[in-house]
């Protein structure tokens, strides 16, 4: 059974990313040590006790359509109306709309647990957060008053409506359009698939925030607008009225996620109202949508990479305790009696060990986004401006690296249990049928690589992410200085990866100035990768001088060396098809004919 990993989510946090000196400087308000500690505390015990149980059911009893609703797993509708009322939705929200207004850092770190007790059930609070995100930034005010306060209290959830049949990623082709009314309202019409907890039984309403064109719009991406939607429209009282002309098509039968309804939405044939058409109100500026709708997705790709730690985590817990009870063969040194727990064999623990590490890696990168937008949000001017390109640059890589890690994680817990991890009792499947949908949705993570390159890493002329690497250069200084014989060859390794990280940089950047799309589109995946392992042996290795500092064991150093000595030599490989490989990739293409 899942357990949250509050130790761990709060050594990261403390000595790792940065909280810690964030807090004895005051720069995140009036928050305490304390109050940190109490607040993970809690939010682990609800996520082990009471969403944990609850996954496995969510597994078995996918959300199916009856009576034209959407009815979710037994126990999930009384499991949301305890975690609203436990105050969680609310936790970073505005606070002149009854939020807590609290750090990022304690969103994600709350994510990581909820998402670890079950996924599925976490998404649409999860939609509902990043709602709520985009409405305080860019609608009305007579807007924000009428919804905010009651989607912050988890009354009322939202969802995100972007993807149409004949349109992915390429929200510049979507075909759902917009007509102005008289009455400064809008009506929306139009069909959006894979949408998730577009309908449910947790809320009585739920507050779809929807992409559209107007007729006059400019072609492309430039011609988007952002509408609020709601199910039900609200009265001025706050009390709700007629149904809204928006309902439920087809839920779709997916690889994992199963509790969660991924939704068809129809708007505006005729189903509801007097008229066709979903009344819609504007949010932002015509044709300015898609800007808008960023603000809700760049925070949602940071919490569908913390579902890839989330996942990673629960693999190997799951992992851990089935080698420590399954005895199969007689291990080398084994001195007990009869057949020994497979734990006690080198491959599994490697096995196990690698999960470990690609988990606390990934843990650490998230939680080092978060950390970012924090100090972005508390400082000012040049500072300022330093911290929002720090969570720029990482964005990308903490949406990708995790989510990768997660399906990687989860495959090999599958290969800890052998047999077993492929029969569903076990519930090791699961976890990688679930996760296998984190690295596509939000931006696939190869747009993510295409972000990275093209976006973030010429942010100041590339000096801010040569500036990063030079932060890494002086983790590894403070390992050699540290002479802590447990660290092996930590220091050696992890240079050389920062080296390969800097030379396949700076052909990246070189590569761009020229105007060389392709060929550096092609190393992109890679670059993403090689950045990703890089940050993962210098978080740890920055996790085991915490602990050496402390005097406390030596377990962080002995995973920092692991991760050094076994999994950084993937880098130089990384770095060679970063700068090698577009030719070769060219040249395969008449191989797909």
């Amino acid at each position: 059974m899942y357990k949250a990993p509050v130790e761990d989510i709060l050594f990261t946090l403390k000595h790792v990313v940065g909280m810690d000196a964030a807090l004895k400087k005051g720069q995140l308000g009036d928050l305490t040590e304390d109050l940190v500690d109490a607040i993970l505390m809690e939010g682990g015990r609800f996520a082990t006790d009471e969403m944990a149980p609850l996954g496995d059911i969510g597994d078995k009893q996918p959300a199916r359509i009856v009576d034209g609703g959407v009815k979710t797993p037994e126990g999930w509708p009384a499991l949301y109306k305890a975690w609203a009322e436990g105050g969680w939705n609310s936790l970073t929200a505005p606070v002149d709309y009854g939020g807590q207004g609290l750090p990022h850092m304690l969103l994600v770190a709350t994510l990581e647990m909820w998402n670890g007790g079950s996924m599925a059930f976490t998404l649409g609070p999860t939609l509902t957060i990043g709602a709520v995100e985009a409405i305080e930034a860019h609608a009305t005010q007579e807007l924000k008053d009428k919804y905010l306060p009651r989607m912050i209290s988890g009354e009322w959830m939202g969802s995100m409506n972007l993807t149409e049949p004949h349109s992915g990623s390429d929200l510049g082709v979507m075909k759902s359009r917009a007509e102005r009314r008289d009455d400064g309202t809008y009506r929306i019409f139009g069909q959006k698939i894979f949408i998730t907890y577009g309908e449910h039984d947790f809320t009585d309403n739920i507050i779809h925030l929807v992409l559209a064109r107007l007729p006059d719009a400019p072609a492309g991406s430039r011609g988007i607008s952002l509408f609020l939607v709601p199910k039900f429209l609200v009265n001025d009282d706050g009390s709700l009225g007629a149904r809204n002309d928006v309902h439920v098509h087809a839920l779709e039968h997916k690889l994992g996620i199963h509790g969660s309804p991924t939704c068809q939405m129809i708007f505006g044939d005729g189903k509801f109202g007097s008229e066709p058409g979903a009344i819609g109100y504007l949010i932002g500026e015509e044709n300015k949508g898609l800007a808008c709708m960023f603000t809700m997705m760049n925070n949602a790709r940071l919490a569908v990479g913390m579902q890839g730690v989330a996942i990673a985590e629960a693999a190997t817990q799951k992992a851990i305790q089935y080698a420590n009870d399954r005895t199969q063969g007689r291990a080398p040194g084994w001195k007990g009696e009869g057949m020994s727990p497979i734990i006690e064999h080198p491959d599994v623990q490697r096995m196990l060990v690698t999960m470990k590490a690609l988990t606390q890696g990934s843990r650490a990168i998230t939680y080092a986004c978060a950390h970012a937008i924090d100090m972005a949000h508390a400082t000012e001017g040049e500072t300022r401006r330093f911290w929002e390109e720090r969570a720029n640059l990482l964005t990308p890589i903490a949406k990708s690296f995790p989510t990768d890690c997660g399906v990687e994680v989860a495959s090999l817990g599958i290969q800890v249990h052998g047999g077993m991890g492929f029969i569903e009792e076990t519930g090791a499947a699961r976890l990688l049928r679930d996760s296998r949908i984190a690295p596509i949705y939000e931006g696939t993570n190869g747009i993510q690589a295409i972000d990275l390159i093209g976006r973030k890493l010429p942010q100041s002329g590339g000096n801010h992410v040569r500036a990063f690497i030079n932060e890494i250069k002086d983790v590894v200084e403070e390992v050699r200085a540290s002479n802590r014989p447990g660290f092996g060859k930590t220091a050696e390794k992890l240079a050389d990866a920062v080296a390969e990280l800097t030379e396949a940089t700076e052909w990246m950047l070189a590569t761009l100035g020229e105007g060389k799309m392709v060929e550096a589109l092609a190393g992109a995946t890679p670059y993403q990768r090689l950045f990703g392992l890089t940050l993962t042996g210098a978080y740890l290795a920055r996790g085991g001088l915490a602990d050496a500092s402390d005097g406390r064991d030596d377990a962080r150093i002995a995973l920092a060396r692991f991760t050094a000595e076994n999994l950084l030599s993937e880098t130089a490989a990384l770095k060679d098809r970063v700068i090698h490989g577009a030719e070769s990739l060219a040249a395969a293409r008449a191989a797909l004919a």
